[in-house]
C-alpha cells in the first residue's frame, strides 16, 4: 500500500511541474495503471497466502481427492465388478506438477471454458479484448485462467452423511479482460449410491459479465493407467453439434449426428469411428433436454466392458463437451505412468463455446439478477 501511494505522489509531482493538459492527461493514466498493478498485486497476495493441499471425501466405496490449486479433482476410487479400486481420473502425483499442467487434469476451467473467437467479444456496447493463448483465441480463460489460481477452501467435512467441501475464488474486474468482479463457488459432495455432485455458481458484483465453467475431469474407467479409452461404449443425449471451423470455433450452425461419427445417439464404442476424424473427438453437443435452474438430466454414459465400470453424468447445462484426449503424447502422470492420447475422455458440461459471439446460442451473460448456476452430478456403479 505504502510503494502504492508513493507512486501516485510521483507522478503527480511530474505532473504539476511540467504545466501542461497532455501531462496532466498521463497522470490519470499512469494513476490508471498503477491502481491496475495494485489490486492485481493485492489479489496475488492474498492467494499467496493460502496454502495449497490435497483434500479427500470419503462415503462408502466412493473416494474423491482434490486440490485447491484449479479446486481440481485428483482422484476418483471406485470399484471394479469385482471390487477392486481403482483410481479412474488422469493427473499427477504432485501438486507442483498440477501448477505446470497444460492439459487441465481434473481442474475447473473459466470464467469462459472453451473457445472464444478472435480474443474478443462486444457486450452492453463495449468492445472487451481478451489474452489470445490459443492461436487468435481465448481458450479455458486465457493464459491465467480458474485452473490456475488458489481457490479458497470455505468448508470442509471429510465424513458422515453428506462429505463435502466448497471452493471459492473472487475474479477481479479486468482479470484476462474480463469485465467486471466475479464470486465463484465450487461444492463437491458425495451422496448416496456412489454419487458426486458438483454444484458451480457464480455471483457478478458489479458488472454483467460471460460465464461458463466446465469440470475437465479425464476419465478411463478402467483405471488411469490401463491404457486407452477406445473401446469405451459412450452414449451421447444430444443430437445436435455446434458445427466448427478448423480452428474449433463455433459457425453458429446446429447440425444433427445423424449419419456422422459424431452419433452416439445409441451406445457405441468410442474408437469405432475415430479414424474418420483428423485427430480424435472435440465437439460440444446440444444436450436434447435443454436447461433448467435445478432440473438435471442425462448427458452422457459411459461403459467399460473389462472392468465393468458404468459413469453417469447428469446436468442442468445446455451442452456438453467430448473430448478424447487427442493432443496428449509422452505426459508423465501417477506413478510414473505416461499418458498417451486418448488415454482418457473428458465430458464437460458446459454452455455452448463462443456464446458471446453468438446471438443465437444459449445466454452465458450472468447479472447481479441472474447469477449462475451449473449443476453436475456423476454416478459410478458397476457390474
Amino acid at each position: 500500500m505504502l510503494l502504492f501511494i508513493r507512486s501516485v505522489k510521483q507522478i503527480w509531482r511530474r505532473a504539476k511541474s511540467l504545466h501542461s493538459l497532455a501531462n496532466m492527461g498521463k497522470f490519470f493514466l499512469g494513476l490508471f495503471c498503477v491502481i491496475a498493478l495494485a489490486a492485481f498485486g493485492i489479489a496475488n497476495a492474498s492467494e499467496k497466502k493460502r496454502e495449497i493441499g490435497i483434500f479427500e471425501l470419503k462415503r462408502g466405496d466412493l473416494s474423491v481427492k482434490f486440490t485447491n490449486w484449479g479446486a481440481t479433482i485428483v482422484s476418483v476410487l471406485v470399484p471394479d465388478k469385482h471390487g477392486k479400486l481403482d483410481d479412474i481420473v488422469l493427473g499427477y502425483d504432485s501438486i507442483r506438477e498440477y501448477q505446470n499442467d497444460t492439459t487441465y487434469f481434473g481442474a475447473i476451467v473459466g470464467r469462459v471454458a472453451n473457445r472464444i473467437s478472435g480474443a474478443k467479444f462486444t457486450l452492453n456496447g463495449v468492445l472487451y479484448k481478451l489474452i489470445a493463448n490459443e492461436g487468435n483465441n481465448t481458450l479455458h480463460g486465457g493464459t491465467r485462467g480458474f485452473s490456475d489460481v488458489v481457490w479458497k477452501v470455505t468448508k470442509y467435512q471429510k465424513s458422515g452423511s453428506s462429505p463435502q467441501i466448497v471452493f471459492s475464488y473472487r475474479s477481479f474486474d479486468g482479470e484476462e479482460g474480463f469485465p467486471g468482479d466475479l464470486l465463484v463457488t465450487a461444492n463437491y459432495t458425495l451422496i448416496a449410491n456412489n454419487q458426486l455432485k458438483l454444484t458451480m455458481k457464480a455471483k457478478a458484483l458489479n458488472k454483467p459479465t460471460p460465464v461458463n465453467l466446465a469440470q475437465h475431469t479425464y476419465w478411463n474407467l478402467g483405471g488411469h493407467n490401463s491404457g486407452d479409452i477406445l473401446s469405451h461404449r459412450l452414449q451421447i443425449f444430444g443430437s445436435r453439434i455446434t458445427v466448427v471451423d478448423n480452428y474449433l470455433i463455433p459457425t453458429g450452425k446446429l447440425e444433427s449426428v445423424k449419419g456422422t461419427p459424431y452419433d452416439f445417439l445409441k451406445p457405441r464404442k468410442v474408437g469405432s469411428r475415430i479414424n474418420k476424424l483428423p485427430k480424435g473427438y472435440d465437439m460440444n453437443y446440444a444436450l436434447d433436454h435443454g436447461t433448467g435452474e435445478e432440473k438435471v438430466k442425462k448427458a452422457a454414459v459411459v461403459y467399460d466392458e473389462k472392468s465393468g465400470r458404468t459413469l453417469e453424468v447428469l446436468t442442468n447445462a445446455p451442452g456438453v463437451q467430448l473430448y478424447t484426449g487427442n493432443y496428449i503424447k509422452d505426459v508423465k502422470g501417477k506413478g510414473g505412468f505416461v499418458y498417451q492420447a486418448h488415454a482418457a475422455l473428458c465430458l464437460e458440461t458446459q454452455g455452448y463455446p463462443d456464446a458471446v459471439n453468438h446471438p443465437n446460442f444459449p445466454s452465458t451473460i450472468v447479472t447481479s439478477k441472474k447469477p449462475y448456476n451449473h449443476i453436475m452430478l456423476f454416478k459410478f456403479s458397476a457390474k
